[in-house]
């Protein structure tokens, strides 16, 4: 099954900021942050959905809603944190969806 992908989100972007480089210690350290939490909180969910498959052998929606939400923050914030944009993005959780071709 193909998905439509609606913009890329690793792009080559010649230009750069020396401000935004300089912005970008202080947003690395709360995204660190959110990413460390969130990531905890994902595992403990990863972890619990182990026992609900075990016990009743299916999914639980939302356990692997949390689960995935961690994977697209993660995800969407990876162009910024590896100097690929300058664009800023939320330190927060925002819905995001990632496509796969």
């Amino acid at each position: 099954m193909t998905a439509i992908i609606p913009d890329q989100i690793f792009v080559y972007e010649h230009d750069a900021s020396r401000l935004e480089l300089l912005v970008r210690i202080v947003y690395w350290i709360a995204i660190s942050i959110v990413s460390m939490v969130y990531g905890i909180l994902a595992m403990i969910c990863l972890f619990i959905q182990w026992f609900f498959i075990l016990i009743f052998g299916r999914r639980q929606q939302g356990l692997s809603d949390f689960a995935k939400g961690y994977f697209e923050y993660i995800v969407s914030r990876m162009p910024y944190m590896y100097f690929m944009t300058d664009v800023r993005p939320q330190i927060l959780p925002d819905p995001v969806k990632v496509y796969m071709d």
